[in-house]
């Protein structure tokens, strides 16, 4: 009596958890960096003036920022007003600079800080 044998079994393929750390490191490493390069770019204050200030009156500490990015973005623009949004620019600059493979798409005409962190963070989680 012949046997069957099963030729094509099911497959199962899961996304390993050290590898979507390593994503996740990856865009915390690469926001802060971004965030610390784009504060130092203006003298007319101290970042680790900026830094205290989330801290103290947002709970937002520093390594916090990537995981809080709308917490930040409304910090900031609670702290500098309108200039908030040069420094979102200079950010997203700063950004551009380490992942230029990433191709922001935004929905509406306008880049918006927010939407352009969360599209990034999207991109290198799902990047090999």
């Amino acid at each position: 009596m012949a046997e069957t044998v099963n030729l094509n079994p099911p497959c199962m393929i899961q996304i390993s958890s050290k590898s979507q750390k390593k994503s996740e490191d990856k865009f915390d490493v690469v926001v802060l960096e971004a965030i610390e390069e784009s504060l130092s770019s203006f003298r007319a204050f101290d970042k680790q003036e900026v830094y205290f200030h989330l801290k103290n009156a947002y709970n937002i500490s520093k390594r916090e920022i990537p995981r809080k990015i709308e917490e930040f973005a409304f910090a900031m623009e609670q702290i500098f007003g309108i200039g908030s949004r040069l420094i979102e620019i200079r950010i997203i600059e700063a950004l551009h600079k380490r992942i230029p493979e990433f191709v922001f798409t935004s929905r509406t005409n306008a880049v918006v800080f927010e939407e352009y962190v969360t599209s990034l963070r999207a991109f290198l989680l799902h990047s090999p």
